[in-house]
């Protein structure tokens, strides 16, 4: 008899947990398209879309946290098709910078494709173009095409199976160790726990295998040894190692605290692993480029333990203690486990406030960023497990034998949100911060102007960058003859008006760097169509002036 109940049960078990991880897939399918890329760039040398008078030696990419250069995924194009990079490119933190060498025919339009890897471990793949003497009549394409939705979905399924690994083997274990009644077979508890240690471990070694494809932007089976190589010697892969080294020691230790003969020093043991375990997550998420690392590793730390105490104890009253447990043994038990579901929820909500208030620096990217709309379907979600969770409560402060099944149906509702709250923290990970789509989105504001204007004397080249409002905007200008070649310039002026609303023509001298380059600054105080006008003096007789409208919003 006992042989069929415990079959019986692992089979309920079985189903609860293919539900559980079936129930978070089906809330990540959605989203999960091409994993969003969380550095951004937010300057580069030569500007995107910007005309050169000469080719540069360098060019220079800047983003908005620290990144590690994908290798060979760097590369700058000339207007043969030819690469010109020259060397390895050179990384200080937030910038990088490639080496880059004289084209065999350096004018036309050149292709800057880079692939690198963000602070918290995401990828950044793109490009864009600059040109030399005058742009080509064809613009190559960035080679980069993004990341591949089977890699990206796998990656978020990875994140979710271990978000459940963690559930499944804390709550449980607590409640083994601590509350069990003592005439309530532990088989039941101790095979979550082991479940919960499994959906770990196979999440670890998928997230260090996925990393490879995620990095490099390659397909879930393009991998080669050099890909995991740099993955394991990475700070995202030495933490996953780091993951597994704690779970096979708590492996090694847990049994006898599970069977509640444990003692002290190795529950405390337990603890100390366990919390050296959860960091791991942070470690390999957006908390290591927050603005303040140590207080969102902290925060994230706390906040993954506290959903492991509450959704874990709440899935294993719902799988076994309701079921199995005599309602006057639950009467005993069911106060003190919502004490404790009480502190965690609390540590919960405190934590998830930091973390919010980190990753989005404010109320309006909560509405204006997907990741804000992320974390408001959280909100909500945690609101409901709340008011459900209250009501349970209730129930408990009241006992009757009689509120069983109506405590095992509110534990079930528990349950099924925590599901989807899983699997929208699952999509929540690999989603652009909203301090750093913020940063994206002033970036992409900040458009190039760049245009060509004749004369009967010169052809001036020239471009703007940033075209925003206020004084810092930089002009850059290139004069050559009619014929396309070089011409000494003696002197530079550019004035500034915008007739739409009266505002006076302000002249500017723009500085020469070179016989046929100059450099200089152009103010937009207000929005609106300003008019430019280059006037050029090759020599004391030779003098044109060339115009055109520039839209500033």
């Amino acid at each position: 008899m006992r042989q069929r109940r415990a079959a019986r049960w692992a089979r309920r078990a079985a189903a609860g947990v293919a539900a559980l991880l079936l129930g978070g897939m089906l809330v990540m399918v959605a989203p999960a398209g091409p994993a969003a890329a969380h550095a951004v760039l937010v300057t580069a040398e030569p500007a995107p879309g910007s005309v050169l008078g000469n080719s540069p030696r360098e060019v220079v990419l800047t983003f908005s946290e620290p990144v590690r250069p994908v290798t060979g995924r760097l590369q700058v194009l000339a207007p043969d098709g030819k690469r010109i990079d020259d060397g390895t490119p050179r990384t200080n933190g937030n910038t990088v910078t490639v080496p880059v060498r004289v084209a065999d025919r350096p004018l036309g339009t050149y292709l800057v494709s880079y692939r690198v890897i963000s602070a918290d471990s995401h990828p950044v793949g793109s490009g864009y173009t600059y040109s030399v003497g005058a742009p080509s009549a064809t613009v190559p394409e960035p080679r980069d095409g993004g990341q591949r939705l089977p890699v990206a979905v796998a990656v978020t399924t990875a994140k979710y199976v271990g978000y459940a690994g963690v559930v499944l083997a804390v709550g449980p274990a607590l409640l083994l160790a601590l509350l069990w009644p003592p005439r309530l077979s532990r088989r039941p508890g101790k095979l979550l726990v082991g479940t919960g240690l499994g959906l770990i471990g196979l999440a670890t070694v998928a997230g260090l295998y996925l990393q490879a494809p995620y990095s490099t932007g390659s397909g879930l089976l393009e991998v080669s040894a050099g890909d995991l190589a740099a993955v394991v010697d990475s700070g995202y892969g030495l933490a996953l190692l780091g993951r597994l080294v704690v779970l096979a020691a708590v492996a090694a230790l847990v049994s006898p605290a599970l069977a509640g003969v444990g003692g002290t020093r190795r529950g405390l043991a337990l603890v100390g692993l366990g919390l050296a375990g959860l960091v791991t997550w942070p470690l390999t998420g957006h908390a290591v480029a927050a603005p303040v690392p140590p207080v969102s590793i902290a925060a994230d730390t706390v906040h993954i333990a506290a959903v492991g105490v509450w959704i874990g104890g709440l899935v294993t009253l719902g799988a076994v203690l309701l079921r199995r447990t005599h309602p006057r043994v639950l009467g005993r038990i069911l106060p003190v486990w919502s004490r404790w579901a009480t502190v965690a929820v609390c540590w919960l909500l405190l934590a998830g406030a930091v973390q919010a208030l980190m990753e989005t620096g404010g109320t309006t990217a909560l509405v204006s960023t997907a990741y804000g709309r992320l974390v408001l379907v959280k909100i909500a979600l945690v609101a409901v497990l709340l008011l459900t969770a209250g009501y349970a409560r209730r129930l408990v402060g009241r006992w009757r034998a009689s509120h069983v099944r109506r405590l095992t149906g509110l534990v079930g509702v528990e349950v099924a949100v925590a599901v989807v709250a899983l699997g929208a923290s699952a999509v929540l990970v690999q989603t652009t911060p909203a301090r750093t789509a913020v940063v994206e989105a002033q970036a992409l504001g900040q458009d190039t102007f760049a245009q060509t204007l004749t004369s009967s004397l010169y052809t001036l080249q020239f471009d703007i960058y940033p075209v925003q409002l206020g004084e810092h905007n930089t002009v850059h200008a290139y004069v050559y003859t009619p014929e396309g070649a070089p011409v000494r310039v003696e002197e530079w002026t550019m004035t500034t008006s915008l007739p739409a609303q009266d505002v006076e023509p302000v002249t500017t001298l723009l500085l020469g760097v070179d016989d046929n380059h100059a450099v200089g600054a152009v103010a937009f105080p207000v929005p609106g169509e300003w008019e430019l006008r280059f006037t050029i003096r090759l020599s004391d007789i030779d003098q044109a002036t060339v115009r055109t409208t520039v839209p500033v919003r």
